[in-house]
């Protein structure tokens, strides 16, 4: 007998989750309560009640070779941080080339999914829902999925800011926001300097007379662009992820902010954060410290209270005739106890119900939806479910948000070990040194969890090979002298640096004699160079 699987929504998660239905051989039915699919990503001009919603210019912060399925590479030409458009145009041709819109039924929503009376039995559920005419049904699915993510419910704590209820002047939430146009020579404040309060206010600070962006905490500010301005998100790779992990954060992260005052002083621009920069998700932004150098953009503290058309802030100063306030604090996450993976309900007697996307990766989402889409078909085969704790809050500021922070390479490494499609890098590397090398020190890009195990793709070998050249085709638009990047061999030495370092604090804190440590460093001192030497060779 054929399972039948209930998914909810058909953005970005929900095709994810229809595809590995059908590879797994179930029956996917896929409720869409819009006409069309995207979730997120479909820009509409008059946000829906309970649904995510963008503004017109919104370009997404992953680049195309960290963001795409596992098994269908975005096409060479599409540029490497798309346009919401784009990503829809992306999510078209895999929906046509894997033929999901056979498994959707739109204009319907869900009302209500609950339990069958025998769960404990049959794990199955009821759920009910409504099409456009008004018509309500009741349908018994063995499982489901959730995928409506957590860009639904705004975030607006009014409670928090005194005397709003006399402030003359409009404010919403940059869920509303959609074009800047209205706002031309008017005074506006931005509350919040995550990713959509940044870009609003700088989209804004073009026309506006007056921009003031309110941050509490401060941020770090984090560029697109890398080493040789190539998408940054490149970098973070499996040798990046083992010194995150091996490098006492501390240390660690005062390499990385070291390096992002070196762009620009975060303290001399009001931006530096109390906080550690790998405590919280960085803000990426590319235009933002030239806005406030221009002085279309100021930095303000927390808002203390409004009166009128003014606002106090908790400095003191005063702004007065405020035409637009934009609460840019994010979303909230109505689910808070989903702990095995992120994916599972734990108190549920049987794992027949799926939470897929509801994670706030420091990466890309699609390609850990999709892995957990390919996990939980599994589970509902039959697969053993194991139930691990994950825990960030040790690590992570106070803040509703970072209940589902995840580091991307790690959390999609747990996740494919439990699916058995983890890269075996250490086979690689003895029996297709070119491919574990590009796995190990490349980026680690979806295509690395269709090499091996369910669901292997013949096509991921050749995917890895020729991700750069996907990176570089859509730059190439001018003949020029020079094609090929120049080698780098700041990574060789960024690693050696860093693991040197790593050992001299670890040894500090051993009970060695000085006469074990001083061989044992002028050991690791050799490997280390050893090590730089064959990579530069």
């Amino acid at each position: 007998m054929t399972h039948r699987v209930a998914i909810v929504g058909g953005g970005a998660s929900g095709l994810a989750s229809i595809k590995c239905c059908l590879d797994e051989g179930l029956e996917p039915v896929c409720f869409e309560s819009s006409n069309d699919i995207g979730g997120l990503w479909r820009f509409k001009e008059n946000p829906e009640p309970d649904r995510a919603s963008i503004y017109f210019s919104v370009i997404i912060n992953s680049s195309k070779e960290m963001m795409c399925f596992s098994d269908f590479p975005i096409p060479a030409h599409f540029p490497n941080y798309m346009h919401n458009s784009l990503i829809m145009d992306y999510f078209r041709l895999y929906a046509d080339h894997f033929q999901l819109t056979k498994k959707m039924l739109f204009l319907t929503k869900v009302l209500q999914v609950k339990q069958k009376s025998d769960f404990s039995h049959s794990g199955e559920w009821v759920v009910e829902t409504e099409n456009k005419d008004g018509k309500k049904e009741k349908h018994v699915f063995e499982a489901v999925m959730i995928c409506t993510g957590h860009h639904c419910y705004p975030n607006m704590p009014l409670h928090d800011f005194p005397g709003i209820e006399t402030f003359t002047g409009k404010y919403f939430h940059s869920r509303d926001y959609k074009t800047p146009e209205e706002w031309r020579n008017k005074n506006v404040i931005v509350i919040g300097i995550g990713n959509s309060g940044a870009d609003i206010a700088v989209e804004l600070s073009r026309v506006t007379k007056q921009v003031y962006l309110s941050t509490r905490r401060g941020a770090w500010i984090l560029s697109r662009l890398g080493d040789n301005r190539i998408p940054i998100d490149l970098y973070f790779n499996r040798v990046f992820d083992f010194l995150r992990k091996t490098v006492p954060f501390g240390f660690f992260c005062s390499l990385g902010e070291r390096r992002l005052n070196k762009i620009f002083d975060h303290a001399l621009y009001n931006l530096k954060p109390k906080h550690r920069l790998l405590s919280q998700y960085p803000t990426l932004n590319d235009e933002l410290p030239n806005r406030i150098l221009s002085g279309t953009i100021q930095v303000k503290p927390n808002i203390c209270r409004f009166q009128g058309s003014s606002v106090e802030f908790d400095d003191g100063s005063v702004v007065e005739d405020v035409d637009l306030v934009m609460f840019a604090p994010g979303y909230r996450v109505l689910q808070q106890s989903i702990s095995v993976q992120y994916v599972f309900p734990p108190e549920l007697e049987r794992p027949t119900l799926a939470i897929i996307g509801l994670v706030q990766p420091l990466g890309s989402i699609m390609p850990i939806s999709e892995l957990q889409a390919r996990w939980a078909t599994r589970v509902f085969k039959g697969q053993n479910i194991q139930w691990k704790q994950a825990a960030m809050a040790q690590r992570y500021v106070t803040s509703q948000r970072h209940t589902i922070q995840v580091d991307s390479v790690s959390y999609m490494d747990e996740i494919a070990e439990l699916v058995g499609v983890q890269p075996n890098i250490p086979r690689m590397l003895l029996t297709d040194p070119r491919l574990g090398m590009n796995v190990l020190f490349g980026p680690c890009t979806p295509y690395q969890y269709r090499l091996r195990g369910p669901g292997k793709w013949a096509g991921a070998r050749q995917a890895i090979l020729t991700q750069w050249e996907r990176v570089t085709q859509p730059l190439q638009t001018r003949p020029c002298d020079e094609l090929k990047p120049r080698r780098s061999y700041k990574w060789p030495l960024y690693f050696c640096q860093l693991l040197l370092c790593s050992s001299l604090s670890a040894l500090r804190g051993t009970t060695f004699k000085l006469s074990y440590r001083i061989p044992l460093v002028r050991a690791f001192v050799f490997l280390c160079y050893l090590f730089m030497l064959l990579t530069l060779c």
